[in-house]
């Protein structure tokens, strides 16, 4: 049996003008692992249905939660309570992975 394949998460997904682009790798039931690139001055608010980690692949992102804004750079990560608003912000363009966990 092969080994997976093997590749720059960067890579996977292309910076869109305009919009916000979104490749999904897992989703479950109880779990969702999506690969995101941001325009400049994009932004994305949705209520999470479950716990999240976001981790920044490339630049950085302003990430809001419960009002409470913070500068997230390449290769930090912050948590997203599933209880909480929260808002992420392109002021550059960005890439980042959403990891999303349901505990039971």
């Amino acid at each position: 049996q092969e080994a997976p394949a093997v590749s720059s998460v960067n890579d996977l997904v292309d910076y869109p003008s305009d919009s916000v682009d979104r490749k999904a790798l897992i989703t479950g039931k109880k779990e969702s692992v999506t690969l995101f690139a941001f325009g400049r001055n994009q932004g994305l608010s949705e209520p999470a249905p479950f716990d999240a980690l976001v981790h920044i692949t490339d630049r950085e992102a302003e990430v809001s939660i419960a009002g409470k804004s913070q500068v997230v750079q390449t290769g930090q990560m912050t948590m997203l309570p599933k209880d909480r608003s929260h808002a992420l912000q392109a002021n550059v363009p960005f890439k980042m992975v959403l990891v999303m966990v349901r505990h039971e």
